[in-house]
């Protein structure tokens, strides 16, 4: 049993999201059989990822705000503190927070068989996919 090191907080890049978001690692695999990857994500208000999928899926779980989920087939759920959304593998999707107040979600998913494919990020979410 031990204490892990922390990893900070990392603003992430513009070309995978758009406005100002924030990650801290929480766990990360710390052996080669492990895959878990949990990280606590904090959005502005408005702010939002580019569209993107996972290799295993992702569990997002809201803990302050209010997020919205957006898929290719237009749809966009809103989603409260507690509420947890499960997006499948292989599945399109982008995250964000209402444009009025800030947003932070647990992120739960697996590492692929090679990590640099766990997501695969795509194009920006526009206006008009928001719809807010």
């Amino acid at each position: 049993m031990s204490i892990l090191p922390g990893h900070g907080t990392v603003k992430n890049p513009p070309e995978q999201f758009a406005g100002d978001v924030w990650v801290d690692l929480v766990a990360v695999p710390v052996s080669a059989e492990q895959r878990t990857v949990v990280a606590k994500v904090r959005f502005a208000p408005g702010a939002r990822t580019a569209w993107h999928s996972h290799a295993r899926g992702q569990y997002l779980h809201v803990t302050e705000g209010i997020a919205y989920f957006g898929d290719r087939d237009g749809n966009v759920i809103e989603v409260r503190p507690g509420q947890t959304l499960y997006t499948p593998p292989g599945e399109d999707h982008w995250h964000a927070a209402a444009p009025d107040t800030f947003m932070e979600h647990l992120a739960v998913l697996e590492n692929a068989d090679d990590p640099a494919r766990t997501t695969i990020w795509k194009e920006h979410v526009t206006d008009e996919q928001y719809g807010h």
